[in-house]
């Protein structure tokens, strides 16, 4: 890791204190489904933006995706994340249709991870029993933003984000740490909205170059800097969830597991089948080269030996009492 002076080691002891007084040593598992990498943005930094011709485009079947939540059921996940690219023909009932299975048949909770959609279809996603969704808001600088979408607006992103509020949802957004010509003053408004739209999980991983973008030359994002993101966000936000997210795994070995000891209390595994997880490339280096049943085993190792536990409830937000 990089080099970690006085003010980095009390900032991290600040945070892990703040994270135990109000979210508990419990870490919450999450198993994700990238169930269609069919995108139709022009992202700069994606992997997927549509004008990438080398990636093959999958979109899952309604039944192997419920398989596969099945198979997170049976190991012992009680949340399960369906994302996708942003595609706008992904019909909203179907997808209704999904989650009402997962939830009611299956007892997991559902976060949506879709994109930007129509306040009508966040509706019916929540009628159908979806109590989560994460939507990242990358950087909170409109110019900034709009320099790294040329087919989106920040505004439109932001209006999304309230919906999902006004709606009920428990709310997950975050940004990227070192996107290029980002500024120390951009993270602080990025904390500062996450803090304003009062999120239930927030976000925070450093920028991955990703191949076949325009920003594939890039430098990666710090990874102390990401670390002091995660720390302030925790100071900031103390009761939201803050994952170790996989870009900090693919930042620095275990980054994720590092992440925990800044003020980190989730982590998302992978339950993607293959060939679809090699497809769904955001950025490289995210593919773990091992069964899913290993992976969990070895995480809960992991997290005993660093006094921590991995959480048995669905892990909500510590927010409200119900949800």
């Amino acid at each position: 890791m990089e080099h970690e002076g006085p003010e980095l080691l009390y900032l991290r002891e600040a945070a892990d204190h703040v994270r135990s007084q109000h979210v508990g040593d419990e870490v919450h598992l999450r198993a994700i489904i990238e169930f269609s990498n069919v995108c139709t943005r022009s992202c700069y930094y994606c992997g997927l933006r549509r004008q990438n011709q080398t990636v093959p485009r999958y979109t899952m079947q309604e039944e192997e995706l419920l398989a596969q939540a099945g198979f997170a059921a049976e190991l012992r996940y009680r949340t399960v994340v369906l994302q996708s690219g942003e595609d706008p023909g992904l019909v909203a009932e179907d997808l209704a249709r999904v989650v009402q299975r997962v939830t009611a048949g299956l007892g997991l909770v559902v976060t949506l991870s879709v994109g930007e959609r129509q306040r009508s279809d966040y509706a019916s996603w929540y009628r159908a029993g979806a109590r989560r969704y994460l939507l990242k808001h990358e950087t909170a600088d409109p110019g900034l933003y709009r320099s790294l979408h040329p087919d989106a607006g920040w505004d439109r992103r932001r209006q999304c984000l309230l919906w999902l509020k006004e709606l009920g949802y428990q709310v997950g957004s975050g940004c990227m740490v070192g996107l290029p010509g980002q500024t120390t003053a951009m993270l602080a408004d990025d904390l500062l909205f996450m803090q304003e739209l009062d999120v239930e999980m927030a976000g925070i991983g450093p920028f991955i170059p990703s191949l076949n973008t325009p920003l594939a030359g890039e430098p990666v994002g710090s990874a102390a800097m990401t670390w002091k993101m995660v720390a302030l966000a925790r100071l900031l936000l103390p009761q939201a969830h803050l994952p170790g997210t996989t870009a900090t795994r693919v930042r620095e070995r275990d980054g994720h597991l590092e992440a925990l000891r800044w003020g980190a209390n989730v982590l998302m595994l992978n339950l993607t089948p293959p060939p679809y997880q090699d497809w769904y490339q955001i950025y490289p280096g995210r593919r773990q080269h091992v069964d899913p049943r290993t992976q969990r085993e070895l995480v809960v190792e992991r997290l005993q030996k660093m006094g921590r536990r991995a959480g048995s409830g669905p892990g909500h937000s510590v927010k409200k009492a119900t949800w």
